[in-house]
């Protein structure tokens, strides 16, 4: 039986990573996921609001719309001409932080456990929570569309 590995690498040639006996790499645990509504705390982009929308477990970096753009140099080619277009570059997750549209405030996330035995994800200031089905319902369309 072949398992393929649905994490998705990307590493260069010279970086190595820890892996684990079975050769897969460690997977860092993160306090963001997809569709979190984040502040950067730290670096060029300090201040600004985006949301998240890729994670890289493997050396925890997250992907903010239209935060950290780069300038990538695309080649052409016999029917296209080359262009320069800007991407989106990766920012550590610690230099990060959850952020709360309502009340406009960055905060750290806690868990708890709501009263039909769920666990959930919160905002430790303002104790919003960040976990719903109708925003990972969203997350999950807003995928498949892609």
């Amino acid at each position: 039986m072949v398992k393929i590995c649905p994490i998705e690498m990307r590493l260069k040639r010279w970086e190595r990573k820890k892996c684990k006996p079975n050769s897969l790499p460690v997977l860092h645990k993160m306090h963001v996921r997809i569709g979190d509504t984040v502040q950067v705390i730290a670096g060029r982009e300090k201040g600004k609001v985006g949301e998240v929308t890729r994670l890289f477990k493997h050396n925890s970096t997250v992907i903010v719309k239209d935060l950290n753009l780069k300038s990538k140099h695309k080649k052409g080619t016999d029917d296209e001409p080359g262009e320069i277009v800007m991407i989106e570059g990766p920012i550590h997750s610690s230099n990060v932080m959850l952020y709360s549209k309502e009340k406009s405030v960055v905060s750290r996330v806690g868990h708890k456990f709501l009263e039909d035995g769920t666990k959930v994800r919160y905002l430790v200031k303002t104790g919003e929570v960040i976990d719903s089905v109708e925003k990972w319902v969203k997350v999950f369309k807003e995928g498949n569309s892609e």
